[in-house]
């Protein structure tokens, strides 16, 4: 089947998708495992990977393809009206969309997918410096305050389904250490939600891998209680290919999820290493056998993405013309012959449960002590009373801020000083007293330490014109220890954050300050990060914060 669309049709067709949207698109929740509608009935995500594949990094040290560009489709509202009648076409009722820039208006494209009954699950991470590094993991002021800016720009939106806080962040053993910043993530944004009454799942979703790394990290996230436990956990799951069997492919990943506490589902499917793609793992997704541990998926991808293995995507797009291929033609008969049980009713479903963590061992590495709850205001109040303070030379300053941090941290480390306050480790569950500011401020705190230890030698606070003394900050060393050391006493807990500007409620173990207060330092925003990209056939991964190698100044 071979179909194009025309930008009139296009026009025609959501003017028809406004004028029917005479209601709101239900709610929908979890309860135990499973996700609900209001009105009582299961809910089964059933879905598309929904987003232009930006440029991807070529950097040979990292054996990722990582994007370094990124195209907003929810603020492309001619593209949206291109492209809704043919996710009609294909009956999903939701679309996964890795990243977005909440500078700009989503008005058009979201109130189109609704009238459409389609919700949206949305990654919160950007690229290049809005994710948690896999290498280097930190929770930090930065990428909370994205996190939420986001969230406030779409919680006016009926069909936000949920908000994924990480995508493939950990890949193998080593990496386990991030758990602990992972949850600390949804601790938090769960709080934020539900201290504003926004509607919204919190989710993750993991790459496809060994079991003894798979099965700690689903229990790790969704371990403990509600407060700080994921709902929706989603599988990058590329095992089916071709005709296979449920017996082949899926056996052991039911196996293993059997016994799951909170909701899951595949957040990517579509093999493309024995095609063509018969898209026939639809129907066991989708039944009676799969539908007790399992919630549906998204078929990966609407648009074009090119891998490793080969080129994803069920659509080819020209202009404003739409070409469907075979991948397309076939997900159309196979999700139209979807009749997905209605069992167990919500009354059956339970409240959830929420068991131990698991225990660290010679392949999981994750603590169960999370880090802090990130405060702008301490952050900002710590840096106005720093005496050298970051200062760059160029508005990119992702750039260079890594090299910065490495070279004033051995810059440091020769004076007999170290970098431990701005580092963590989710291995031993320690985390320096910096450890939750921006990489910007933290490198403020690494030039003044410096500076400091070289009894304030002006060329001390120099780095390559990239520092400034700052002369309003206390006179002695002591005086700066203890304007820091106050700024930051009040925070080093969990509380409720608030969105960048604005107060922050207080409580939890540590109270302290939320908003983004006022530095000498610029502080990330979504405008601020600006455009990066999108990774081609498992997802988006997770971007460096700042490429600071690890072995200088993260705690062991």
């Amino acid at each position: 089947m071979r179909l194009s669309t025309s930008v009139a049709r296009i026009a025609t067709a959501a003017a028809i998708l406004f004028a029917t949207n005479v209601h709101a698109l239900q709610k929908v929740t979890r309860a135990g495992r499973y996700l609900y509608t209001d009105d009582g009935n299961r809910f089964y995500i059933k879905g598309v990977a929904y987003q232009p594949q930006g440029v991807t990094s070529t950097d040979p040290n990292n054996p990722f393809p990582e994007p370094s560009s990124f195209t907003d489709p929810l603020a492309d509202s001619a593209g949206c009206a291109r492209d809704i009648p043919f996710l009609q076409q294909l009956s999903v009722n939701a679309i996964r969309v890795y990243s977005v820039n909440s500078s700009l208006n989503h008005d058009s494209c979201m109130q189109a997918l609704s009238a459409a009954g389609i919700y949206t699950i949305l990654d919160l991470s950007i690229p290049l410096n809005g994710s948690i590094d896999r290498s280097n993991p930190a929770w930090t002021t930065n990428l909370l305050d994205l996190y939420l800016t986001t969230i406030d720009v779409f919680s006016k939106y009926d069909n936000m389904l949920a908000y994924n806080i990480g995508n493939e962040v950990i890949v193998d053993s080593n990496g386990t250490a991030a758990a602990p910043y992972i949850k600390a993530a949804a601790r938090d944004v769960k709080a934020y939600l539900t201290s504003k009454n926004f509607q919204g799942l919190v989710g993750y979703a993991a790459i496809d891998q060994s079991p003894d790394l798979l099965i700690p990290l689903a229990n790790y996230l969704s371990c403990d209680a509600n407060t700080d436990s994921i709902d929706l956990f989603g599988l990058n799951n590329y095992e089916w290919c071709g005709d296979d069997t449920f017996a082949a492919a899926y056996a052991n990943i039911e196996g293993a999820f059997a016994g799951y506490n909170v909701a899951a589902y595949f957040s990517e499917f579509g093999c493309i290493t024995q095609p063509p793609r018969l898209w026939t793992e639809v129907q066991a997704l989708f039944s009676d056998q799969m539908s007790p541990v399992w919630s549906g998926g998204l078929a990966f991808s609407y648009f074009p993405a090119e891998s490793g293995q080969g080129e994803f995507g069920m659509v080819t797009i020209s202009g404003n013309t739409v070409t469907p291929n075979a991948d397309f033609t076939r997900l159309v008969a196979q999700y139209g012959n979807i009749t997905a049980p209605n069992t167990p009713s919500k009354s059956d479903a339970g409240a959830g449960t929420y068991p131990s963590c698991p225990a660290a061992n010679s392949t999981w590495l994750a603590s169960t002590t999370l880090p802090p709850t990130p405060d702008d205001t301490a952050c900002a109040c710590a840096v106005n009373n720093l005496s050298c303070q970051f200062t760059p030379q160029t508005t990119n300053t992702t750039a260079i801020v890594g090299q910065l941090i490495d070279a004033a941290c051995g810059s440091l480390g020769g004076a007999g000083g170290n970098c431990n306050d701005i580092g963590g480790s989710g291995s031993a569950g320690t985390y320096g007293r910096f450890s939750y500011c921006d990489p910007n401020s933290k490198l403020s705190f690494i030039m003044t330490e410096f500076y400091e230890a070289t009894s304030r030698n002006a060329q001390s606070c120099n780095f390559a014109g990239n520092a400034t003394i700052n002369k309003n900050a206390p006179s002695s060393v002591s005086a700066v220890n203890a304007a820091v050391s106050q700024c930051l006493s009040k925070s080093q807990g969990t509380f409720t954050p608030s969105a960048p500007g604005t107060p922050a409620a207080t409580g939890g173990s540590g109270g302290g300050g939320g908003g983004s207060g006022s530095s000498s330092t610029p502080k990330s925003s979504s405008a601020a990060l600006g455009r990066a990209g999108f990774e081609g056939a498992f997802g988006i991964g997770a971007m460096l914060v700042a490429a600071v190698v690890g072995g200088v100044w993260t705690l062991a």
